[in-house]
């Protein structure tokens, strides 16, 4: 796959709720997953720590509300998508949150992730 197949068939993934599928399917083996500085978990590698990071989040998780991911923007071996979720957090209550996620693809598998939002 190129980089706008893998671009669109995570941005589907995700609209369908698909998160660890996409991340079965479409990550590398020594994919590196980067989060703002002072995030839980702010430099993940290795395709099974991410779903592990995933799975993590999923249980954290009381209620998705709702959930949007944009088109993908491609250029080269990088695509971007914007994310907006709102979700009630087990231990946390409800919070919305926005953000931009930059991903590199090598040889049809994403290699590289990176997510940027503001820490409230």
């Amino acid at each position: 796959m190129n980089t706008q197949e893998v671009a669109d068939k995570l941005v589907q993934y995700c609209r369908e709720g698909k998160n660890v599928d996409a991340i079965n399917e479409l990550y590398d083996e020594n994919i590196v997953s980067k989060e703002p500085e002072g995030a839980p978990r702010a430099l993940v590698t290795g395709k099974a720590n991410v779903l592990a990071k995933t799975h993590g989040w999923l249980e954290m998780v009381e209620e998705i509300h709702s959930g949007k991911i944009s088109d993908p923007l491609v250029t080269g071996n990088h695509f971007t998508v914007t994310m907006e979720m709102d979700v009630t957090y087990k231990e946390h209550g409800r919070m919305p949150m926005n953000e931009i996620a930059v991903f590199e693809v090598k040889n049809g598998k994403i290699v590289g992730e990176q997510f940027f939002y503001s820490m409230g």
